[in-house]
């Protein structure tokens, strides 16, 4: 009469399981974005939620975190290897979404993560500062962008300034103030 359940996938509990799989390799989707690691171990798929306070208030979140759960369960067993753990970051899109463009979303996004084609595209990005893009080099004698800078503004000479009174004390007297 009812249909049988697919197996349950297992859950990611610990914070180092998902600091170790926001390390690994990603796939950014509309309506969340998938993150993925091997553990190097033959045990069952894992998976873990995210859906942060920007996507809405408790309501909301739960019933996106129903929604992807829903979806990770018709999914991995199939398309998620073992030893592999998953987490899916909740964007709000994925309240709106139509539920089989989910399930379409989850499967494309795992294929994405194990695809060797696309391990350029996946691998985490450094988070370290940006390196300087090269600037062009100019031709020896010719002018750089600070010379011609300097060249095309005038400086007109300066006068040095007074010193400053110290802080905290009163201003030396006037002679305007010793004859009072």
């Amino acid at each position: 009469m009812f249909a049988e359940p697919a197996p349950l996938v297992d859950r990611l509990r610990k914070r180092r399981d998902f600091l170790a799989a926001a390390k690994a390799r990603r796939a950014g989707l509309g309506p969340f974005l998938i993150q993925g690691r091997d553990r190097a171990d033959a045990g069952e798929v894992r998976i873990g939620l995210t859906v942060t306070k920007k996507t809405g208030n408790a309501v909301v979140r739960n019933r996106i975190r129903r929604r992807l759960r829903e979806a990770a369960r018709q999914v991995l067993p199939e398309a998620g290897l073992p030893g592999h753990d998953y987490v899916l970051v909740a964007r709000p899109e994925a309240l709106k979404a139509p539920f089989a463009a989910l399930v379409a979303d989850l499967r494309r996004g795992i294929a994405k993560l194990h695809d060797p084609k696309a391990a350029s595209r996946g691998e985490p990005r450094s988070r370290g500062p940006r390196a300087k893009a090269p600037q062009p080099k100019a031709a020896h004698g010719a002018p750089t962008r600070a010379k011609t800078a300097q060249a095309e503004t005038p400086c007109a000479p300066t006068s040095p300034a007074p010193p400053a009174p110290p802080t905290g004390s009163k201003p030396p007297p006037t002679e305007a103030d010793r004859h009072e």
